[in-house]
């Protein structure tokens, strides 16, 4: 049987929690999730887990906050002037809005705190600073055009 490597396209199922066992993602009841092994695409420790598994193989693995979104990088906390707001926006905490940066990028960020004249955004990954914990199932293997299946 073919073991996946990397430059393989795979599909997986998944459900990803927090080690709480609170669930914030799953493939169940979707198409499986696909992607090239070691391209990048996916959090380093999700992507290095898949390697050398079989069609059929079912794991779960730990993954500290290093080798997924990160660490909470305090400096990803900003304060925003209220009235850079527009005049119909109403800004509450929770709220899920998109920036841009200097050279005119998007990223999302959260409000966290609404103060009389700024806004506290934070533009860290929910995820950042947090161990995750994936359930992972093999469900096919595509070795460059090759597709392996049970």
């Amino acid at each position: 049987m073919q073991q996946a490597k990397k430059g393989d396209t795979v599909r997986v199922h998944y459900t990803g929690k927090l080690t709480s066992g609170e669930q914030f993602d799953s493939s169940a009841g979707r198409e499986p999730l696909e992607f090239e092994v070691g391209a990048g695409m996916m959090i380093k420790g999700f992507d290095d887990a898949v390697v050398g598994m079989l069609i059929g193989d079912k794991k779960t693995i730990n993954i500290p906050a290093h080798e997924a979104y990160g660490e909470r990088n305090e400096q990803m906390v900003i304060e925003f002037p209220r009235s850079n707001f527009p005049d119909d926006m109403a800004p509450e905490v929770g709220m899920q809005l998109m920036m841009n940066n200097s050279a005119g990028q998007q990223f999302p960020v959260t409000v966290v705190e609404v103060k009389e004249d700024m806004v506290i955004l934070d533009a860290n990954h929910m995820l950042a600073g947090k161990e995750l914990v994936f359930d992972i199932e093999m469900v096919e293997i595509d070795s460059k055009g090759l597709i392996v299946m049970p």
